[in-house]
């Protein structure tokens, strides 16, 4: 932190500790003055809080925020344009780790950004994606978030891939799962409920997630398949593939043009939903 920064924090906690009446003698008590300064109305709650994530981001490690390996999205090094494009725009995603065979063999990062200028006809014949791939970091999941943030902003990195002490890769963090610890949840156009398994896109596409349980895509989807065999839709779906699908692999089923959107060497993640075409009699 530059001088006028430490400056400025001085000030703060000055006028804070002027405010409330005395100097705390340890954290607790400062924490326990804080919240009695906005039973006062001297701080807002927002800023109480956003005091708390600061205190708790000290006391926290990488692994208690990751998201974890299974729930990476990820492509591979060897995937074609036309397979990383459904995957970019369906998943809200800037930035997405990039694999050799398996998720602990991590090659580098892809940004959106340097995908989608290639989306044009002229441009496709030249993709390469060992060309626009950016080196990536890794981290330990025993990492304190306040030193992981500061590492963050000093290099201008804004995600990490985790390892745990075998070496082997954990999960992904971002610099917005450090600061939503801080100020809250930050939602974004791409941010949906958690509980959300099917969402609309609109003129007939829907994107689910492969653990939707069969009863409620049936529901939502006007659809009748059987939940006898099955209990979620990825599982009809490895059923009728007879193998594990790569991104960008489609089937027919029931009605409707299944597309592989995420999925690793262990399962299915999401799935681009569209009724299928009539053929014409």
């Amino acid at each position: 932190m530059n001088e006028d920064g430490e400056s400025t924090s001085r000030s703060l906690m000055n006028r804070l500790v002027n405010a409330i009446g005395g100097e705390p003698r340890d954290r607790d008590e400062l924490l326990d003055e804080l919240r009695d300064a906005r039973k006062r109305e001297i701080l807002d709650q927002d800023t109480l809080q956003m005091i708390e994530g600061v205190f708790n981001v000290v006391d926290m490690q990488v692994r208690d925020i990751m998201i974890p390996r299974a729930q990476m999205v990820v492509v591979e090094k060897d995937a074609e344009l036309e397979e990383l494009l459904p995957v970019i725009i369906e998943s809200g995603h800037s930035r997405f780790p990039v694999i050799n065979e398996d998720k602990d063999n991590v090659v580098g990062i892809l940004l959106a950004k340097d995908v989608l200028r290639f989306n044009s006809s002229n441009n496709r014949q030249s993709f390469d994606i060992e060309r626009i791939l950016r080196p990536h970091v890794s981290q330990p999941e025993t990492k304190r978030l306040n030193v992981l943030l500061k590492e963050f902003r000093s290099n201008r990195n804004h995600m990490a891939i985790v390892f745990d002490e075998y070496g082997g890769v954990a999960g992904l963090v971002t610099i917005e799962d450090v600061l939503e610890q801080i100020v809250g949840k930050i939602d974004d156009e791409h941010d949906t409920d958690e509980d959300q398994n099917i969402r609309d896109h609109g003129a007939g596409s829907y994107s689910v997630r492969a653990l939707t349980p069969i009863e409620e895509f049936n529901q939502t989807m006007k659809a009748n398949f059987s939940d006898d065999e099955f209990d979620t839709i990825g599982g009809v779906l490895m059923a009728d593939l007879g193998h594990m699908p790569k991104p960008g692999e489609s089937v027919v089923i029931g009605g409707f043009d299944f597309k592989i959107l995420a999925a690793d060497s262990r399962r299915i993640h999401l799935i681009q939903v569209k009724r299928a075409a009539v053929a014409d009699t």
